[in-house]
């Protein structure tokens, strides 16, 4: 900060100037543009007082550690090991399968359309796909014969269990089925050829099947 600006005059007298109009005189001057033309973007300050912070961090940390650097070196990998594990864990708490979700996200098909879009899928080997509309078409199939009631926000472990009442014998198969379906579909676990028959002949077996009808919930007379 200035404090007086002296300015010489035509005889060479030298005039004070007050304290507060040189420090405005001074600031005008460093405001013109030409004085800051190289100077860092807002951006680039910021991640040069990030990376100074940084530096100051592990030039703390060396010198607090017993040897130096070379327990630096041992606290960061021991860091960077709990970072993996911890990612490792998060994949994996991702491939949890999900039954929160609902069966059927599109637009409304009858079962046999499902069971046409199974085959389909199974023809070309796509079993996840082909399990996916295998579950569907059972589940629209016990709607459309009144055995269930039809409910769109359904999830396919409600439909199971809803199911089961209806044909107890087959209760296990399908729970096993939901199961199959939740694990493909939310959890990302590719289908298997087995799990597809598995499906296929449950459709099968429910369709030729006699149910049990109850007054319960689900059921229809």
């Amino acid at each position: 900060m200035l404090a007086q600006q002296l300015v010489g005059t035509g005889d060479d007298v030298p005039v004070r100037i007050p304290r507060v109009p040189a420090r405005e005189a001074a600031e005008r001057e460093l405001s013109d543009p030409r004085y800051h033309q190289y100077d860092p973007n807002p951006l680039q300050r910021a991640l040069n007082w990030l990376w100074q912070r940084v530096d100051d961090l592990f030039g703390a940390a060396a010198g607090a550690t017993p040897d130096g650097w070379v327990g630096l070196l041992v606290i960061a990998l021991v860091v960077l090991l709990l970072i993996i594990a911890l990612r490792l864990r998060l994949g994996a708490l991702r491939r949890t399968p999900t039954t929160g979700a609902a069966l059927f996200t599109d637009r409304p098909r009858t079962a046999a359309e499902h069971r046409t879009a199974a085959e389909a899928h199974a023809a070309r080997s796509d079993w996840t796909p082909a399990v996916q509309e295998r579950m569907r078409a059972i589940v629209l199939a016990l709607e459309e014969r009144a055995l269930l009631t039809p409910a769109p926000g359904r999830t396919a472990d409600e439909a199971a269990t809803e199911a089961g009442r209806v044909f107890p014998a087959h209760a296990d198969r399908l729970r096993t089925a939901a199961g199959t379906f939740d694990a493909v579909t939310y959890g990302r676990r590719p289908a298997t050829a087995e799990e597809y028959a598995m499906l296929s002949a449950l459709d099968s077996d429910l369709s030729q099947n006699r149910p049990q009808l109850t007054t319960g919930p689900g059921a229809a007379g």
